[in-house]
């Protein structure tokens, strides 16, 4: 039988602390929070393994290493409301949801966000309200919002989620080109987000964030 456990405290051991992230609510959420309840059943006992873990059709659960080093630079605060934009079978709602507030999770995929719902009551993370609608409109009517998490890669942030964030609120993503991924966390000032660098990382485009493809005579 495996010992998920000792896996949840080697992955924290081995992709989490060495990474610089040491900020203890970080680590007790990743330490709580059972990954392999939320993951494809074909893959629970790699749930613990290092590398974004594959759901099909382009997209992807974070690492350990991204996903905890993206809310060590967000610095998510216990009054903080949270959007989690593709939050997939769950996982990142449920570490988000032992340290925030509250978090509005969007899905686009109907079979994701149905078993995300599920799998989150099963977990009795109670404090996640589970969208399902298009990523790149995320929940208008649920914000404006602390903090805004992209769980996956983007070549350009749409408009409408960056409306979303709250004035002087945090928003993390990964930014793609081409095969090579950077890490940045935006600040909203004066109703502008400006950008900074994180780390590096990789994850594939989510759909409705990538370029619009330039007009060419």
């Amino acid at each position: 039988m495996t010992d998920f456990a000792a896996l949840r405290t080697m992955m924290v051991d081995t992709q989490v602390r060495p990474n610089d992230v040491t900020k203890f609510p970080i680590i007790e959420a990743m330490l709580s929070v059972q990954r392999e309840a939320f993951v494809p059943s074909a893959l629970r006992a790699a749930a613990y393994v290092g590398g974004n873990l594959d759901l099909g059709q382009g997209r992807v659960i974070l690492e350990a290493r991204t996903l905890s080093k993206m809310l060590d630079a967000l610095d998510i605060q216990p009054t903080d409301l949270v959007l989690d934009l593709g939050c997939g079978l769950g996982y990142s709602s449920a570490v988000i949801a032992r340290m925030a507030e509250a978090v509005v999770a969007v899905e686009e995929d109907g079979d994701l966000a149905a078993q995300a719902e599920a799998r989150l009551a099963g977990e009795d993370v109670h404090n996640v309200a589970v969208i399902e609608a298009p990523l790149n409109e995320g929940a208008a009517k649920h914000g404006p919002y602390d903090v805004i998490v992209v769980e996956g890669a983007a070549e350009a942030v749409p408009a409408a989620i960056e409306a979303q964030l709250k004035e002087g609120g945090r928003i993390a993503c990964l930014f793609m080109d081409g095969a090579l991924g950077v890490a940045r966390v935006g600040y909203k000032i004066d109703g502008v987000v400006t950008w900074r660098y994180a780390f590096t990382a990789s994850a594939p485009v989510l759909p409705g964030f990538a370029k619009a493809p330039a007009f060419v005579l």
